[in-house]
């Protein structure tokens, strides 16, 4: 974080921390505080090593440190996770077609593990299948790998498209409160806007997952290629969030609420930083210019015309006008 960008969160904090019920009892002004709390995301050490290095009590720390991650989502909130309007989704499927040449695409979303040690009378709650105990980020990301929406807090037994289910993003997608634009013609092909994701979501009218099976036609496998190659920013973006903000590379040792103000304030920080100091950097997979033996996905898993629309993507990356170069040498 540049010295500018630390300055203008202190005045954003000074106000945040009027609020006296926040930091009652710290006698510390707003840019220690913001210090230390930076120093205890981006380093990953323990209270500990906080106070022998602020020659604070490690209690102080373990208070003050959840306190100010509060205050960090309450001051940026607004400014770092606006609600997308029309316009802005548009903007951000334009941001990807020229990145990754991928019509109508509003955003990539998955999930991810973020180790906590195991909860107190927790029992397998938060123990996933990569066998260590965990909560879920579920996170969408943009084309400059900032987070659009983050939904943090669930168990880590839960599977990424259960919590997607329970998330208040699927019942607004469900509800079409979400103002996202309504399917275009795009080279004759009318394609809705969409939401991209692995196989472990649902295919529903504004998530698109991938052709089941292994043995499948072309114009399917191109179809697969091309969502994977779109769907690589939120991965990117997590891998930026981790080694910016390394407490996530190590098992946070607080209790499950504390570990949720925790990433909250990693994720807001994330885009805050992208923002300011954040390089944009030229993707260097964008370039300008088997028989059908398909197993049948489960019935329910998604809606007849969410299907058509799946199909009328692949129809579209094998068109002329669709299709890229470098694609069947890649499939």
């Amino acid at each position: 974080m540049s010295i500018a960008s630390f300055d203008e969160l202190c005045e954003k904090l000074k106000n945040t921390f009027k609020d006296r019920e926040l930091i009652q009892g710290f006698a510390f002004e707003a840019e220690e505080m913001l210090s230390m709390t930076l120093r205890y995301l981006g380093s990953g050490c323990t209270y500990t090593e906080l106070h022998y290095s602020y020659r604070l009590g490690i209690t102080t720390a373990s208070l003050l440190i959840p306190r100010v991650c509060v205050a960090l989502w309450r001051t940026l909130q607004e400014e770092c996770f606006p609600v997308p309007t029309e316009q802005r989704w548009r903007q951000i499927a334009q941001d990807f077609a020229e990145r990754t040449n991928f019509p109508n695409y509003i955003g990539s979303i998955d999930g991810k593990h973020c180790r906590i040690i195991a909860p107190a009378h927790s029992g397998s709650l938060n123990y996933n299948y990569k066998n260590f105990f965990s909560i879920v980020l579920l996170a969408i990301a943009d084309s400059n790998c900032c987070f659009i929406y983050i939904d943090v807090g669930s168990y880590g037994k839960e599977s990424d498209s259960m919590v997607f289910r329970q998330c208040s993003l699927f019942r607004k997608l469900e509800e079409d409160t979400l103002h996202i634009p309504k399917p275009e013609k795009v080279a004759e092909t009318t394609l809705p806007y969409v939401l991209v994701g692995d196989e472990a979501f649902g295919l529903t009218n504004n998530l698109m997952r991938p052709y089941p099976a292994k043995n499948l036609t072309e114009k399917r496998r191109n179809f697969n290629y091309r969502l994977s190659r779109a769907r690589g920013k939120v991965e990117c973006s997590f891998g930026i969030l981790t080694n910016k903000w390394r407490i996530l590379h190590r098992p946070m040792n607080v209790m499950e609420e504390v570990a949720v103000s925790i990433i909250k304030a990693c994720c807001i920080l994330h885009n805050f930083v992208r923002v300011r100091d954040g390089i944009r950097f030229e993707d260097t997979l964008t370039i300008t210019g088997l028989h059908d033996n398909d197993r049948a996905e489960p019935e329910g898993r998604g809606r007849k015309s969410a299907y058509k629309y799946r199909d009328a993507f692949a129809d579209y990356f094998s068109s002329p006008a669709g299709a890229v170069p470098w694609q069947n040498t890649n499939i």
